[in-house]
């Protein structure tokens, strides 16, 4: 979901007639990455060793015992060391994953609510597929590696796990499309998808940091948001009807009168003065 949620948002930003292509290759990096990472399981727990360590982040050891407490934290399951003070080279991957991901998450909700309202075409040429190709490949290095190391006790199992990973990524190709132009005509669920990739990208920098966050809690906040969002959907549909024209970004304040926006008959009949005869 994660993933594909950037996918869709990354590849948004170029010409329609290049989407499609760029969602299928997003897709099939995404695939690739992960038959590579388990592939090469050695490499991938070699990640786990311990390069070098900060002191001075010892002061945060006492932030994860609660969350620990309550099971097994995702560095211990890995193998790993599960001080903060510690870095493996999978903590730095998440950590500037998540770094890379919160910003630009925050740049892209940025850019629909402050930016420019319109679709030129200097804008679409500054967005190439290849700079959307190797963003795509940085946050498929970042999600397939998270998800490699939690499976690392199903070694013996490869060839299952690379059919279920190729299922999955089948799957995500055949409903790309429709997901896509429903986010694409429901605006405020992409807003509400880049807020997830905020509150995902904030949980790999905790990760990083050894500071484990439940994941049934993130799921859980997520499932409740989309819930919220789809009964709004289905209510301003019964109100406005089917042909509604949908929520406008990049345009958060809009004056009477504009295109678009009906004036109030209270301003657009004049109303009748009396003047005082001479």
């Amino acid at each position: 979901m994660p993933l594909f949620a950037s996918i869709s948002i990354l590849t948004g930003k170029l010409p329609e007639d290049q989407q499609a292509r760029g969602r299928t290759v997003g897709l099939g990096l995404a695939m690739g990455m992960r038959i590579l990472l388990l592939l090469s399981l050695s490499w991938v727990m070699g990640l786990t060793d311990v390069l070098f360590e900060l002191p001075f982040l010892e002061f945060m050891d006492g932030f994860g015992e609660a969350a620990r407490g309550h099971g097994v934290g995702h560095g211990e399951a890995a193998g790993g060391d599960t001080s903060p003070a510690a870095f493996t080279g999978r903590d730095l991957i998440l950590l500037f994953g998540g770094l890379f991901l919160v910003g630009k998450s925050t740049h892209e909700i940025h850019h629909k609510l402050e930016g420019d309202g319109h679709r030129s075409e200097e804008n679409v040429k500054a967005v190439s597929f290849t700079s959307v190709l190797v963003q795509i490949a940085i946050l498929d290095l970042v999600f397939s590696l998270d998800s490699v190391i939690t499976a690392v006790g199903m070694a013996d199992e490869i060839m299952v796990m690379i059919l279920a990973v190729v299922i999955a990524v089948g799957v995500m190709m055949l409903s790309a499309g429709p997901i896509s132009n429903f986010v694409h005509h429901h605006p405020t669920v992409k807003m509400l998808a880049l807020a997830f990739l905020i509150l995902i990208g904030v949980t790999l920098i905790a990760e990083g940091l050894n500071q484990h966050i439940p994941k049934g809690y993130i799921y859980s906040a997520m499932a409740f948001s989309l819930l919220v969002e789809f009964l709004n959907i289905r209510s301003k549909k019964k109100k406005k009807g089917e042909g509604a024209p949908p929520v406008e970004l990049r345009e958060p304040y809009a004056q009477a009168g504009e295109k678009g926006v009906p004036v109030p008959e209270a301003i657009a009949r004049p109303v009748p003065v009396s003047r005082p005869n001479a």
